[in-house]
């Protein structure tokens, strides 16, 4: 029997070194595996979908996943976004898991999830602990638990591994291996529906690719654009604020913002773009002055 795990979660987040470490621990637990990211152009705060799958059988399937068992949600914000449409292909055997502080009744009142949910607020552990909001370690260790199969032992080993092999500074891997098996230890283990998916495997169906003609393609190649009309703004976790009694207008913020969300008003001061701004915090870091503080959003739905 094959386990599909989905992450869902945006650019930055950490989700495809959280789907290779729920790999690599699941390798170590001597499953066949597969894990691949998904994503289109990359940059922060977009969209983006893991994969991986785990089985004791050689696993023949390939491509995305489209009925998970396992769905993680990384990012609350995504919920409502069509775009990403996280709740696609989820069935009554999918355990939902979403990043939020609200409970598991308040995410079905509101989105009608299919299955089950666990709500575990991965982001505050993450910031407590680690002291930013990379989700890659707690995100995996929430999928290990809930996979019924992966030990406390091998999560470790993995979390090592990957986060060794990215260069991360050994302070912060020890920081994030003490976030994930918090996040281990949250998850209780004798719910009766995490581990019993009530679906059988069957045999996907073979699909021969046949030729397309470039022109059918073409003309949603060459569509008008809508990034402007994509608001970022929900992207963002810490808002930064601009003390413009403090500041002494040396437009440092505003070369510096790599996503053009800072203007200049008409008496010289900056001002940010908030619906925009994904609070990537450039300005907060460069300000000269130390005028720029950062203030943690409220996210209400």
């Amino acid at each position: 029997m094959i386990k599909r795990v989905r992450f869902h979660g945006r650019g930055g987040q950490g989700m495809k070194t959280a789907s290779r470490i729920v790999g690599t621990a699941s390798f170590l637990e001597e499953f066949f595996v597969q894990d691949c990211p998904l994503y289109g152009a990359e940059r922060r705060g977009a969209p983006m979908v893991a994969f991986t799958r785990l089985s004791k059988e050689p696993i023949f399937e390939r491509g995305i996943i489209t009925s998970p068992d396992i769905n993680m949600i990384a990012d609350e914000t995504l919920l409502g976004d069509k775009s990403a449409n996280v709740f696609q292909g989820t069935w009554e055997g999918t355990i939902t898991i979403v990043n939020t502080h609200y409970p598991a009744s308040h995410v079905r009142n509101v989105y009608g999830v299919v299955g089950e949910i666990v709500t575990l607020d991965i982001t505050e552990i993450a910031l407590n602990v680690i002291g930013e909001s990379v989700l890659s370690s707690t995100a995996a260790a929430v999928v290990c638990k809930l996979t019924g199969m992966i030990t406390e032992s091998s999560l470790e080993k993995a979390v090592i591994k990957e986060l060794s092999s990215i260069n991360l500074k050994k302070e912060l891997i020890e920081k994030n291996l003490q976030a994930a098996l918090t996040c281990f230890d949250r998850i209780p283990e004798t719910h009766p529906h995490y581990f019993e998916p009530i679906k059988e495997d069957k045999m996907d169906e073979i699909v021969k690719l046949e030729y397309a003609d470039p022109r059918i393609g073409t003309p949603s190649v060459y569509a008008k654009g809508n990034t402007r009309l994509k608001k970022t703004g929900n992207w963002r976790l810490f808002r930064p604020v601009i003390d413009h009694e403090k500041c002494s207008r040396c437009r440092t913020c505003f070369v510096y913002c790599p996503h053009s969300c800072i203007s200049i008003d008409e008496g010289d001061y900056p001002q940010i773009d908030y619906e925009n701004c994904k609070g990537c915090l450039t300005c907060f870091y460069e300000c000269p002055k130390k005028v720029i503080s950062k203030d943690h959003e409220v996210r209400a739905w």
